[in-house]
């Protein structure tokens, strides 16, 4: 039996009641909420709550039987502050829908609800558990111990992030992200009267920013880029103190490692300058291996049997399916079409959402 087409209407509605609950992921309470939502509507369709420590939350559509469950992921944090809606008020335009965490993820999440309501309760062989988690955009740091643990028992996992902006493509692999903190800390004297009693951590770093930065090899995808610089007390005072913040995107493991070694072994020209490093690898890197080809071969002949065409991408941004990729092949991008992840004109095209999420069901009943 053919699943139940998407009602847009319906999807719009679920979507406004997403959205105008605030929830930055510096607000536990707030996020908290959206989750209370989701979980009200997640019951309704038939899941059994679970409510994990940390704050993720996980909801089963006949799990069991023996067979290894799907797992799709989703997150009801966003990046916005509190008082957003104040100037980015949600609201349609034409065919695109505006409004802060509509694109990055809450689109996504009413997606897969709308996904597991089409199926009327006939729930694909192991069933479908589906994690909601609340720091996704923080780093995943007290959800990622659930994702991975889900991941070792699904036999596929679906990311509800957005496609790819402009192409809708799914994602079928993503960088690797680090991030680092390198710290430099050198000897304060005056800088007019005793400039040779000091050393500069202020220089060390400058010279620092150079070698790091040359560290990169776009050829193989790796980006290394030192964001922010910060040291020095006064100006007549030859520093003591300089840090850099340095942003890393690997799409190997290799590559990670190469980088992430190299900098732990950068040294001070100035042997009077000490160097803290701290941070590292924060996602590993999502390479494209065969499960993710198969299941993104699967979602092609779907989409095209639906009536459209479908590309895949390899991105540079990370996501909750860099912890699930290197243990169970994971397909990402599954959420709502449209632009402006983290920016003023974030928005779901109206257009192309329903044949998304006619996708994703498709999908759900499928593989």
């Amino acid at each position: 039996m053919a699943p139940m087409p998407p009602d847009l209407t319906a999807m719009i509605a679920d979507l406004r009641a997403l959205a105008e609950i605030e929830s930055p992921s510096t607000d536990p309470a707030a996020v908290a909420r959206v989750m209370d939502v989701v979980g009200a509507r997640a019951r309704e369709l038939g899941g059994v709550p679970e409510a994990l420590p940390g704050g993720t939350r996980a909801f089963s559509f006949g799990v069991g039987g023996g067979e290894k469950p799907l797992l799709v992921l989703t997150h009801a944090d966003t990046v916005w502050p509190h008082g957003t809606l104040e100037h980015m008020p949600f609201h349609v335009e034409g065919d695109r829908l505006f409004g802060p965490g509509t694109y990055d993820m809450k689109a996504g999440i009413v997606g897969v609800l709308h996904a597991l309501r089409a199926l009327e309760g006939r729930w694909p062989r192991g069933g479908v558990r589906l994690l909601l988690t609340p720091d996704e955009e923080v780093g995943s740091h007290a959800s990622r111990p659930h994702i991975e643990a889900a991941a070792r028992e699904a036999r596929a996992v679906f990311v509800v992030e957005p496609p790819v902006a402009d192409s809708h493509a799914l994602k079928i692999g993503r960088k690797g992200v680090g991030s680092f903190a390198l710290t430099f800390h050198g000897v304060a004297s005056h800088a007019g009267n005793k400039p040779q009693e000091g050393a500069s951590a202020v220089t060390e770093a400058a010279r620092a920013v150079l070698e790091v930065q040359a560290l990169a090899r776009p050829d193989l995808g790796t980006t290394v880029s030192v964001g922010r610089i910060r040291g020095g007390s006064a100006v007549n005072v030859i520093p003591a103190e300089a840090t850099l913040e340095i942003d890393l995107r690997a799409s190997t493991v290799a590559e990670g490692e190469r980088v992430t070694d190299a900098i732990r072994a950068l040294t001070p020209a100035d042997p009077r300058v000490r160097l803290s490093v701290t941070g590292g690898l924060n996602r590993p890197p999502f390479e494209p291996g065969p499960g993710t080809l198969t299941l993104f071969g699967q979602a092609q002949a779907i989409a095209r049997d639906l009536g459209f065409e479908i590309g895949g991408e390899v991105v540079g941004g990370g996501s909750d399916g860099n912890f699930t990729a290197p243990l169970c092949p994971t397909l990402d991008g599954l959420g709502a079409p449209g632009d402006g992840a983290h920016a003023a004109h974030e928005h779901v095209r109206l257009d192309r959402w329903p044949d998304h999420v006619r996708l994703l069901t498709r999908l759900l009943q499928e593989v």
